[in-house]
């Protein structure tokens, strides 16, 4: 399905270098703003209680929040859990906090966001757990990592496999040092956003690549950048196609779903944004740069020796 079709190649490889350039600067920006202010990382990494309560009607989220961060808890969250009528607390924790004390300083600002609301469940998440956490994040980062570069590789060409992973942890290093500059709250389903634009940005990377492995056998006479031009251009209306319904959904989540989807919609967002750039304006021209040329695809025929009688 096409929207439209470009007739003339657009020549992308002709800026391959300034393209190069921009996303060297955005990683290193990504990267010092990592190593400077970190991450704020969420209850879930660094420990805190969590705590259930249940109303009789359905409680005033905003209100509860407000009156969570009056109260001192700050970076708190507050969320509907299983109903609209169960509201799920996660709390940072505080040296010396006792959980019976904490039950009674939270009783009043729970009354005033709903009425009759009943505590449930009073959990305590040690800095242990979440240390644990953090530590199967980063395992599952690299798991998935190493799950796209032997895919690429045994679809592919190993300088596919290279350009691709470089490309998609270019996305992630983004999203992460964006996460750092602004402060925004790093959580689980955050990770998850994080893993979910690796999966996808390497699925647009697949789609040009092969139209570049197509191209190398089908046409004759054309040097590898022209290649990588048409491989882009045929692609283009394919992109938009996938690339703006996959935004729209998005955005919906990130303008309508509320806090609890927030900062996940925000890391896909901004996932997909740089997903597009990198996987056709940075993995292309570093496939240009590591060698690809047609003889790697195309084998040389042998020529039939002569029957002698």
């Amino acid at each position: 399905m096409e929207f439209f079709r470009i007739q003339r190649d657009i020549p992308f490889m002709r800026h391959a270098l300034v393209f190069n350039v921009i996303s060297l600067i955005t990683f290193l920006a990504a990267v010092g703003f990592l190593a400077v202010r970190g991450l704020h990382l969420s209850v879930e990494f660094t420990g805190g209680t969590l705590v259930e309560a249940r109303y009789s009607a359905p409680p005033q989220l905003e209100k509860l929040r407000e009156g969570l961060s009056q109260a001192g808890y700050t970076d708190s969250q507050a969320q509907n859990f299983g109903s609209s009528q169960d509201v799920l607390i996660r709390l940072p924790s505080k040296p010396g906090t006792q959980t019976g004390k904490l039950t009674d300083d939270l009783q009043p600002i729970l009354t005033a966001a709903g009425p009759n609301p009943v505590i449930s469940r009073v959990e305590y998440v040690g800095p242990q757990v979440g240390k644990e956490l953090a530590t199967d994040g980063a395992l599952a980062l690299l798991v998935v990592v190493a799950g796209i570069v032997i895919y690429l590789a045994l679809r592919f060409e190993w300088r596919f496999a290279v350009s691709a992973i470089i490309a998609n942890l270019h996305d992630v290093v983004i999203i992460l040092g964006f996460f750092a500059c602004f402060q925004w709250e790093f959580s689980l389903p955050v990770l998850a956003a994080v893993l979910a634009v690796l999966g996808y940005s390497v699925n647009e990377s697949v789609v040009v690549f092969d139209r570049v492995r197509e191209t190398f056998k089908k046409k004759r006479g054309l040097t590898t950048p022209e290649v990588l031009d048409h491989a882009i251009t045929s692609t283009i209306s394919r992109t938009i196609i996938t690339h703006g319904s996959t935004q729209m959904m998005v955005l919906s989540m990130l303008l309508f779903g509320g806090e609890t989807l927030f900062y996940f919609a925000l890391a896909l967002t901004i996932g997909i944004l740089f997903g597009i750039y990198s996987s056709v304006l940075v993995a292309s021209p570093l496939v240009m740069w590591l060698g690809v040329s047609r003889e790697q695809f195309v084998k040389p025929k042998k020529e039939k020796q002569e029957a002698v009688v």
